[in-house]
């Protein structure tokens, strides 16, 4: 993978592991420069809430002072859930770059795609990177949980 901006997400995912979370990181990327990043801290927090697009988020509003987030970009190792994907329509992230599917939870195409639904106020452009490196992070994690 050549692109600077998931390799940062895909650090964000091994601190992840560190702390025993599924590895989940994502970096928000604003005139080519990161104003955000955020790795899963679920268990960590005790928080249904605490993914790692969701605190990328609020990281980013703070940095700009402004819950819009038009002019962003997020890069991500894993597809985003129903809730972050919502998180992501809500914040107005204009590019989602996503490193791996979830066929299980994915609300960016895999599932359902709540980023691209007509009915919705927004409209967030997708780029599938497919990243072998977000891949087998996620399924070396499960299988060390075994």
């Amino acid at each position: 993978m050549n692109n600077k901006f998931m390799i940062e997400a895909i650090f964000e995912a091994e601190k992840s592991i560190l702390l025993k979370e599924v590895p989940v990181g994502a970096v928000i990327v604003k005139d080519n420069n990161i104003i955000a990043r955020a790795h899963n801290l679920r268990e960590t927090l005790n928080s249904p809430l605490a993914h790692a697009e969701i605190l990328a988020i609020e990281k980013a509003s703070e940095v700009i002072q402004n819950w819009r987030l038009n002019e962003c970009s997020m890069y991500v190792t894993l597809e985003p859930c129903p809730m972050c994907a919502g998180a992501i329509l809500q914040s107005r992230i204009s590019n989602l770059y996503i490193g791996t599917f979830d066929p299980t939870a994915g609300a960016c195409g895999s599932v359902v795609n709540v980023l691209q639904n007509d009915a919705l106020n927004h409209w967030t452009n997708i780029h599938w990177l497919y990243d072998e490196k977000c891949s087998n992070i996620l399924i070396e994690f499960f299988k060390s949980r075994r």
